[in-house]
């Protein structure tokens, strides 16, 4: 276990951040900040850039020749269903972000928008779900669908290791299999570290406030814990069963329960209100699509463009190597085109659906029914979901399968993860060892841990843009990277001195 340079290496560093967060809290949050503060500052456009260029990569892919080629050998099937596949999508992409977001979201945005847009006013609610829907849509789907893709193609079609590194082979030659490819290895795990610490700390924290609200308990750092150590031992029983027992069925349920509630506040909620708010915000999304992927407004409200935009296109970033090697893992057999229209379309209309019901019904509460909702998201963003359901009949119920959700996907999130990690710290076994998963397991949540006991969801947030900058590169390059390998494939270059058949 221990001969594999890039795990030792990778567990190292991740060790000691975690050892400096144990010994002095506050210095890492100083770092944290230091190095956010100069990263917004100076690259944030960057990432409002790269995310724009990987959405029209995508498009030009799958419309390109090169849509028929398959990732895997031309005689393959796909290994899992739609729904199957849909399922693990869904909730290895973004399970407990919507969960946490979907109401809280839309209610931020329009009680506390840019300055120059006024505040609680019906030009607010219109750009607090457009913007909902701008950060939960096409653009993270296509960050990751560039890393899958390389990953899957040069994997499964190209017959190398499933690592980031081999998607460097046309670049990079034999060299991958060296300092090279072990640096471009590491910075994929560092990253991945931080992406999936962000989300199983938001999990923890809404858990931590929805039993509070529920039932009392004090929501304190010691609850919060206790909530990631009993959730880490759940997904370590998960990794043990195996991808197909363990994943496929929890997301497979997750589905399902999330299905539940949507329909039950779809129908149950202003269903006609519910149903408008989906119909314009899609329209205002279409028609103002181009204009936000390229709007940080460095005049007006840039401040706001830091904090929410800039932290998504970060946030996704850091978030897709794990996404894009289990994306790759599950998508083989599919057609490139296949692919990018499932990946990119399907999961992006089931999360606009998700902020229409959401988003809708607590901005009806807010502005139709004066139910103060959105105050309670400003004095505790993890609490919006449960101040809606008490405006519900079965608030009770609904609360809890909120909770259940939430852990489930916690569970699923974390234990695709430690899958995850374990193949790239495994030369690309796509059978890593459970003794590793557990070992990533348990890092990854006191990574989360620590984090939030530095600085809360603030911590989280600035170690997710700090973790995704050197990635943002690495992804650009994927891109040429695989332009180039499909072109070899095609004929249209001298295959050999790019791709090893």
């Amino acid at each position: 276990m221990f001969k594999d340079k890039v795990f030792v290496w990778s567990l190292l560093i991740v060790a000691a951040f975690v050892l400096l967060g144990l010994y002095d809290q506050d210095l890492l949050y100083e770092l944290s900040t230091t190095l956010h503060g100069g990263i917004i500052a100076h690259f944030g456009w960057a990432y409002l850039l790269a995310a724009f260029f990987f959405l029209v990569f995508s498009l030009v892919l799958a419309f390109s020749r090169y849509g028929k080629i398959k990732l895997g050998k031309d005689d393959e099937k796909p290994e899992y269903t739609y729904f199957g596949w849909f399922s693990m999508l869904f909730a290895a992409g973004m399970g407990i972000g919507l969960i946490f977001w979907g109401v809280a979201e839309p209610l931020s945005h329009y009680m506390q928008p840019p300055e120059h847009i006024e505040k609680e006013s019906g030009q607010a609610a219109t750009f607090a779900m457009r913007y909902s829907f701008f950060h939960w849509g096409l653009h993270p789907w296509a960050v990751y669908i560039i890393m899958s893709m390389s990953i899957a193609y040069f994997s499964f079609r190209r017959g190398m290791p499933p690592l980031i590194s081999s998607c460097f082979y046309p670049l990079l030659g034999e060299r991958i299999y060296g300092p090279v490819g072990y640096f471009i290895d590491i910075l994929a795990v560092f990253a991945t570290i931080f992406g999936i610490a962000t989300s199983l700390g938001l999990g923890a924290l809404q858990i931590n406030s929805g039993l509070e609200h529920i039932y009392g308990l004090p929501a304190t750092d010691a609850s919060t814990l206790v909530i990631i150590l009993v959730t880490t031992l759940l997904f370590m029983i998960s990794a043990a069963v195996g991808l197909d027992k363990g994943i496929q069925t929890l997301s497979k349920s997750n589905m399902f329960l999330a299905f539940v509630l949507l329909m039950f506040m779809l129908v149950f909620g202003p269903t006609s209100y519910i149903l408008s708010v989906f119909t314009d915000t899609v329209g205002g999304y279409l028609n103002n699509v181009l204009e936000m992927s390229l709007t940080v407004n460095p005049f007006l409200g840039h401040e706001w463009y830091k904090d929410w935009t800039l932290f998504y296109w970060a946030w996704w970033i850091a978030w897709s190597p794990f996404v894009g090697i289990f994306v790759a893992r599950i998508s083989r057999g599919r057609t490139i085109r296949e692919f990018i229209g499932g990946a990119l379309l399907v999961p992006t209309l089931l999360t606009f659906v998700w902020f229409a019901v959401f988003g809708g019904s607590s901005l009806y509460l807010e502005l139709e029914a004066g139910a103060g909702v959105g105050q309670a998201v400003l004095e505790d963003v993890s609490t919006g979901l449960f101040a809606v359901f008490d405006h519900y009949p079965g608030a009770l119920i609904l609360s809890n399968v909120a909770i259940i959700l939430l852990v489930v996907f916690f569970v699923t999130s974390a234990d695709s993860a430690t899958f995850v990690l374990g193949i790239m710290t495994s030369r690309g076994s796509l059978h890593p060892s459970l003794g590793k998963r557990i070992i990533w397991g348990a890092t990854q949540s006191s990574v989360a841990a620590i984090l939030l006991l530095s600085g809360g969801l603030v911590a989280l947030q600035q170690m997710a843009i700090t973790a995704a900058l050197p990635f943002t590169f690495v992804l650009l390059l994927l891109c040429y990277n695989l332009w180039r390998g499909l072109a070899a494939e095609a004929g249209e270059t001298e295959g050999h001195r790019f791709i090893r058949d």
